[in-house]
């Protein structure tokens, strides 16, 4: 196994249209695991870690881009207003050890359905920016799951950023395990509400071959919300539209069974993580002025 060190962004471009083959590497917490226990052997590891931009993040009038390599616990500490849904999620992800370790273009690279941040970008609409020596594009997040843990870059490509809209609504993210660190979930969920849009999206994880949204559960809330008038109103959701979101999510699954969990078990699950993200997240919004935008806290 040969080890590629580019010292800068172009560099690293050179490296990968030379070796399309090459693994990134930055924080290294999925692609270890699968060397170590030899799931995977590279014929070469193209090592990102001297490349400094992809660590660092912007905070834009209405969006923040986030690059590739900010540790989880940056996006905790330094975004949780502006990113409330990835925050949380953040706050999931196995150890301190790793949250200091590992970034969101990890998730994205490796794309498991079991990734922390992957409903939390969903349900965030999210923009995933991949660049190679031929040009950069944006990927938008909902085009970028492609099969069991296979995404829309080609060979040549690497993930640079993540684009993510600044929350203008309450956000959630809820995740089920077997324990409560350390742990790949066994299903989890994450909800968005966008008032500018007046639309909810939602994200799935580890119940489905990809990362998905619920999106007959989206467009059940978002008639739900306006036909009663309620982003306006901010009245209560009722018991029974909450309970339909909540099937209608756990019917967005096509879950397995595994050492982790049952089929039945996880949709169970979701439906009850969709009941209470929602709750909570319209809880929030009635919460606020009705004049001055907000978030939900991740505290």
């Amino acid at each position: 196994m040969d080890f590629l060190r580019p010292a800068s962004w172009e560099e690293a471009l050179a490296a990968k249209a030379e070796h399309p083959t090459a693994v990134p590497i930055a924080g290294g917490t999925d692609v270890m695991v699968e060397i170590n226990f030899d799931h995977r052997r590279p014929e070469y590891l193209l090592d990102l870690n001297r490349v400094g931009e992809l660590s660092e993040w912007e905070v834009g009038q209405g969006s923040v881009r986030l690059g590739a390599s900010v540790p989880y616990t940056q996006i905790m500490e330094n975004l949780r207003a502006e990113l409330p849904g990835l925050a949380l999620a953040s706050h999931t992800v196995a150890s301190p050890q790793i949250r200091n370790r590992g970034g969101v273009g990890g998730n994205l690279g490796t794309a498991s359905p079991a990734g922390d941040a992957h409903p939390a970008l969903l349900a965030a609409g999210a923009e995933v920016e991949v660049e190679s020596v031929r040009g950069s594009r944006l990927i938008p997040i909902d085009a970028f799951y492609t099969g069991v843990k296979r995404n829309a870059l080609e060979a040549d490509e690497l993930i640079r950023a993540v684009h993510v809209k600044k929350a203008d609504g309450p956000q959630q993210f809820s995740k089920v395990g077997t324990r409560n660190a350390m742990v790949i979930a066994v299903c989890a969920f994450g909800l968005a509400l966008h008032p500018e849009t007046r639309t909810v999206r939602t994200g799935i994880g580890s119940a489905a071959p990809t990362p998905v949204r619920a999106k007959a559960a989206e467009e059940f809330l978002n008639a739900a919300l306006e036909e009663g008038g309620l982003w306006d109103s901010r009245k209560i959701i009722t018991p029974s539209v909450a309970k339909q979101f909540a099937d209608l999510a756990a019917g967005g699954c096509s879950p397995i069974d595994d050492v982790r969990g049952t089929a039945s078990y996880r949709r169970h699950a979701v439906a009850v993580m969709a009941r209470r993200t929602l709750g909570w997240t319209w809880e929030s919004y009635r919460g606020q002025d009705r004049g001055v935008e907000g978030v939900a806290s991740c505290a």
